[in-house]
C-alpha cells in the first residue's frame, strides 16, 4: 500500500522536468498530486519528508536488464534483480526475453515469466519478446498480451534457445513488427565481421577486443537500416532501437538515417561511459561484455554524442552469471576472455557510476535523469506514468546524495552473484531511500512491484508453460 495520508517530500534539490529546483512534492494514494515552491505546503497539505539538501529524482526506468528467471535462477532470478534495482535508485526495469528458459519468445513464454515473477518484484517490471527464426506468428498474439517490443540479434546471441536473425528473417521479421507497431531492439553485431576478426585465447584484454572490432557494429547497422529501406518499413513508420552501442563509429550512421525520416533511436550503458580498455587488467573478465568496452577515445566521442542528444536513454544492460562462467581468476577460473561469459552486472551501480563521470564533466542531475529516467521512459511508452516528477505520475522517487561517496564492495551488492567490475572503485552519489508509487521500499518487507504491460494492451488468459528444452552448449 502507499502512504497512509498525504504525504510532503520536500528538497532543496528536486529535479523537476524542467530543471532542478527546490519544491515540495504532495503525494496521494501513491500518486504526485502536484509539485509547489519549497515550503509553500503545510502539516496540513500532508505527512512532511523533508530532506534538506538531498536530491530528490524520479526513479530510474532501466529498460534493458536480463534477470533470466525462471529456467537460469542461479544467475539471477527477480527478487535479487530487483532488490539490486531499488538499492540503485531504479524503480521500474523492463526484463529482456533471452537467458531465461523458456525465452519470451511465445506467449507461453510470457506466460511463464510472469508466473515466475508472481510476488517477488521490489519495483515494477515490464517484459519484452523475442524475434527469432521461426516465431513470425507469435509476434502479433505477444504484442496483444502487452510485451513492450521485440528484441533481435543480428549475430548469435550465445544461448542456443534464442537464435539470430539471418537476413531474410530480419527483412520478415521488421516488416511484421511495422504492421503491427512494434517497437524493434536490435542487438547490431554483424557475424561475418566477428567470423574473419581475430580470436586469440588468454588472458589479455586486447585480444578479446580484436575480436569484436567496432567495424562489427557499422556493418551490422548498416545491414539494419538497408533492411529497414527494403522493407518500406522506413516508410510505414516503423520504429528501430539500436541497443548498448559500445562505439562511437556506428552514430554518423544513425544520424543520417534520422536525417532521412528513419525511426531509429539508440542507447548505450554506464560501462561504456564510465570504464575503458586501458583499465582492464589481465584476466579481469568481470569487464567482458558485447559488444565490449573500448578505449577512452572512444568513450570521449560517446560522451559528445550523449550530450548532443544522440542516444534516447543509458541502460544497464545488466547481464549476470554464476561466477564460474565469468571463469574469474579470483574463483579459480582460468581468466581467458574467449572463453568466459560476457555480461555486466551493474543494475544496482549505475546511478552512482554515471553520476560520479557526469558530475567530472560538467553535467548536472538533471541531465542524467533525461539520460535514464525520462528517456527510458519515453522509450517504452510510459511517459505518462514513469520517469518524470509531475502531477499524475507514479510516485517513483529517489533521495540521493549527490556528494555522498563510498567504495563498491561485493558484501553491499544485492545481486544475485556479487560480481561486477565495479568492486573496489569508489564512486561519487548515493541512494539513501527509493520510493515506489509513494511506499519505501524496504528490503525486510514485502515486495509489492506490479507487473507492468504495454499501454492500450490487454493480457488475455495464461496458457501452460511450455517445456523446458536442453541448456546451452555456448556462454558467450
Amino acid at each position: 500500500m502507499p502512504f497512509s495520508q498525504p504525504t510532503v517530500i520536500r528538497s532543496r534539490r528536486a529535479v523537476l522536468p524542467d530543471g532542478e529546483h527546490p519544491a515540495d512534492v504532495l503525494i496521494r494514494d501513491g500518486r504526485i498530486v502536484r509539485t509547489a515552491p519549497h515550503g509553500s505546503l503545510t502539516a496540513g497539505d500532508g505527512e512532511l519528508v523533508d530532506l534538506g539538501d538531498t536530491a530528490l529524482l524520479p526513479g530510474l526506468v532501466d529498460t534493458h536488464v536480463h534477470v533470466n528467471e525462471p529456467g537460469r535462477t542461479e544467475w539471477e532470478g527477480f527478487a535479487t534483480a530487483t532488490r539490486a534495482a531499488a538499492a540503485g535508485g531504479v524503480t521500474t526495469i523492463v526484463d529482456m526475453p533471452l537467458n531465461s528458459i523458456p525465452p519470451t519468445t511465445t506467449v507461453a513464454g510470457l506466460a511463464a515469466k510472469r508466473k515466475a515473477a508472481e510476488g517477488q518484484a521490489w519495483v515494477d517490471l515490464g517484459f519484452w519478446g523475442g524475434a527469432v527464426p521461426g516465431n513470425l506468428a507469435d509476434l502479433e498474439p505477444l504484442y496483444r498480451e502487452g510485451v513492450f517490443g521485440f528484441k533481435s540479434f543480428l549475430a548469435p546471441s550465445g544461448v542456443e534457445e534464442f537464435p539470430h536473425l539471418e537476413a531474410a528473417d530480419l527483412t520478415a521479421a521488421l516488416a511484421e513488427q511495422a504492421r503491427i507497431g512494434a517497437l524493434a531492439i536490435i542487438h547490431a553485431e554483424d557475424p561475418a565481421v566477428l567470423a574473419a576478426a581475430p580470436r586469440q585465447p588468454g588472458v589479455h584484454y586486447r585480444d578479446f577486443l580484436a575480436s569484436r572490432p567496432a567495424d562489427a557494429e557499422t556493418a551490422a547497422v548498416a545491414h539494419l537500416l538497408a533492411a529497414l529501406y527494403r522493407t518500406g518499413a522506413h516508410r510505414t513508420g516503423a520504429r528501430v532501437h539500436v541497443l548498448h552501442v559500445s562505439s562511437a563509429a556506428v552514430l554518423p550512421l544513425l544520424r543520417r538515417a534520422r536525417e532521412d525520416g528513419v525511426r531509429v533511436t539508440a542507447e548505450t550503458c554506464p560501462h561504456y561511459l564510465t570504464l575503458a580498455a586501458e583499465q582492464v587488467p589481465d584476466g579481469g573478465t568481470a569487464f567482458k561484455c558485447c559488444p565490449p568496452i573500448r578505449d577512452e577515445s572512444n568513450r570521449d566521442a560517446l560522451w559528445q554524442a550523449l550530450a548532443n542528444g544522440e542516444f534516447t536513454a543509458v541502460v544497464s544492460d545488466h547481464s549476470p552469471s554464476t561466477p564460474d562462467l565469468k571463469l574469474l581468476p579470483e574463483y579459480g577460473g582460468s581468466g581467458d576472455f574467449s572463453a568466459a561469459w560476457g555480461g555486466i552486472a551493474s543494475l544496482q551501480l549505475g546511478l552512482p557510476a554515471v553520476w560520479t563521470e557526469a558530475r567530472r564533466r560538467g553535467h548536472t542531475l538533471a541531465d542524467v535523469v533525461r539520460w535514464m529516467s525520462a528517456g527510458p521512459a519515453d522509450l517504452v511508452g510510459l511517459t505518462g506514468t514513469k520517469g518524470a516528477i509531475a502531477a499524475g505520475h507514479d510516485a517513483d522517487l529517489v533521495a540521493f546524495d549527490p556528494d555522498g561517496g563510498f567504495a563498491v564492495r561485493a558484501s553491499g551488492l544485492h545481486h544475485r552473484n556479487p560480481v561486477t567490475p565495479y568492486v573496489g572503485r569508489t564512486l561519487t552519489g548515493a541512494v539513501r531511500t527509493t520510493w515506489l508509487r509513494g511506499r519505501a521500499v524496504d528490503p525486510a518487507a514485502r515486495p509489492f512491484g506490479r507487473q507492468l504491460v504495454r499501454p492500450h494492451s490487454r493480457p488475455g488468459p495464461t496458457p501452460p508453460p511450455p517445456p523446458r528444452p536442453n541448456a546451452p552448449k555456448e556462454s558467450q
